[in-house]
């Protein structure tokens, strides 16, 4: 089933490359976000005045939202998504919530005949821009299988878990190790500064060597540069994992003794007033360490 005529609700840092990238590929975008939406229709986008009125002029929805409340309001809010949504219509959101903030909505457009995917994307809004985020999706498996012909528009990789709920533990375990190849790379790379080698020359080799992770080949030379400016992954927003990563392996009896000693560093950041510099400030908080032993 061809689906063109598509709605993204939340116009932020992710959802409007995936927006950008629907268009671009011939789609049909109508979107909605509180704040102007000038860029999208200059864009060729459709802007309407509410989640409700995106619902109704469109065949799929795609949702990208900061917090559960935020989530809340869209969906059963007095211009939500429940307004106007049809039977068999499908919502995918890929912000990351606990199960059961996911549940609630499910159950909440069920009531209405609709399908509410546990979708999840991994990728920092520029990798989104490149297709190179990587979509999480769980749930009915019909509808599953008409969101990745969706996803394939902006995204190429795409992989179904199976029962709802299992796209936010991958999400969960992959941002396990965003969050500790950070902290590897920005001690690396504080030590990399200190040796007098050239970055760049350093950077390519490691980069194309058994050493490297995406994380490496993206904020080493931010790292380096010391570019923390624009954030593309600011500390607070990945430190929004942490304790949902750690609830999770305390449900499965897991031990983090590396993500343990790396929300430590995060935490240092945080409290430096770093919250908002891109993640790639680490290699400061790690270079102005003392050395133990």
């Amino acid at each position: 089933m061809t689906i063109n005529n598509i709605g993204v609700i939340a116009l932020g840092r992710m959802a409007m490359p995936i927006a950008l990238l629907l268009l671009k590929g011939g789609a049909r975008v109508t979107g909605y976000r509180r704040r102007s939406m000038a860029d999208f229709e200059a864009a060729g986008g459709i802007p309407k005045a509410s989640a409700a009125e995106v619902a109704a002029d469109c065949d799929f929805i795609i949702s990208c939202l900061p917090s559960p409340e935020a989530l809340d309001e869209v969906v059963s809010g007095p211009h939500g998504l429940i307004h106007t949504i049809r039977p068999g219509q499908i919502v995918l959101e890929l912000g990351t919530y606990s199960f059961e903030v996911k549940e609630r909505q499910r159950r909440a457009l069920a009531g209405k005949g609709a399908i509410f995917i546990d979708g999840e994307i991994s990728g920092t809004p520029g990798m989104v821009a490149d297709r190179k985020s990587s979509v999480f999706i769980a749930g009915d498996p019909e509808a599953c299988e008409t969101a990745a012909d969706v996803v394939k528009k902006f995204s190429d990789t795409c992989t179904y878990f199976g029962k709802f709920g299992a796209a936010i533990q991958v999400k969960l375990i992959a941002n396990l190790l965003v969050t500790l190849n950070i902290a590897a790379t920005a001690e690396a790379m504080a030590l990399a500064v200190k040796t007098g080698i050239d970055t760049n020359l350093l950077i390519n080799a490691i980069g194309s060597g058994a050493g490297s992770s995406r994380q490496f080949v993206i904020r080493a030379p931010w790292m380096a540069e010391r570019k923390f400016h624009p954030a593309q992954g600011p500390v607070a927003t990945l430190a929004h994992y942490f304790e949902p990563i750690r609830a999770m392996a305390a449900q499965l009896g897991v031990a983090t003794p590396m993500l343990d000693r790396a929300v430590t560093l995060y935490e240092k950041a945080a409290a430096e007033g770093r919250g908002e510099q891109d993640v790639a400030c680490l290699v400061d908080v790690i270079g102005a360490l003392p050395r133990q032993g």
